[in-house]
């Protein structure tokens, strides 16, 4: 089961997000949870509960409006994290989770969804690809400190 999860979810939804971004600070999550649900209409966050209640994969979304790479419309719908415990995955879980996130996108007024990865993360590009998505750019930022 997907529902758009609510603060009573953070204690279970923290961890998935740890999971997913092993090198973030893990007492960030509790705050980005919050900033995500204080932004009704603007930021979502699902979760993907079992039978028993155990939390099994979460996805955040949120609206774009700036430029957003490989679209062609604004605002846009963007699946900023997504994540399904490795037991599992390939249940359909995720997509169940990304449709949601469809269906939300939607209700905002935008006509697409997008994404990103690492360009190295080839499980989370068929992941991706098995949920409909396709591959618009590939891209590779830079940085140059400045000193003084």
């Amino acid at each position: 089961m997907v529902r758009v999860a609510v603060r009573a979810d953070a204690t279970a939804w923290a961890p998935l997000r740890q999971a997913l971004w092993p090198d973030e600070d893990p007492d960030r999550h509790g705050a980005d949870i919050d900033d995500i649900l204080s932004k009704p209409g603007r930021a979502a966050g699902f979760l993907a509960v079992g039978a028993d209640g155990a939390a099994l994969g979460f996805a955040e979304a949120t609206i774009r409006v700036d430029y957003v790479n490989g679209t062609r419309s604004s605002p846009v719908g963007f699946l900023e994290g997504w994540y399904v415990v490795p037991a599992a995955r390939r249940d359909g879980i995720g997509r169940a989770l990304v449709a949601a996130v469809e269906d939300w996108t939607r209700q905002q007024g935008c006509a697409e969804l997008a994404s990103d990865t690492w360009i190295d993360n080839a499980p989370a590009e068929r992941a991706h690809a098995a949920c409909g998505f396709e591959e618009t750019e590939r891209v590779v930022y830079f940085r140059k400190r400045l000193d003084g």
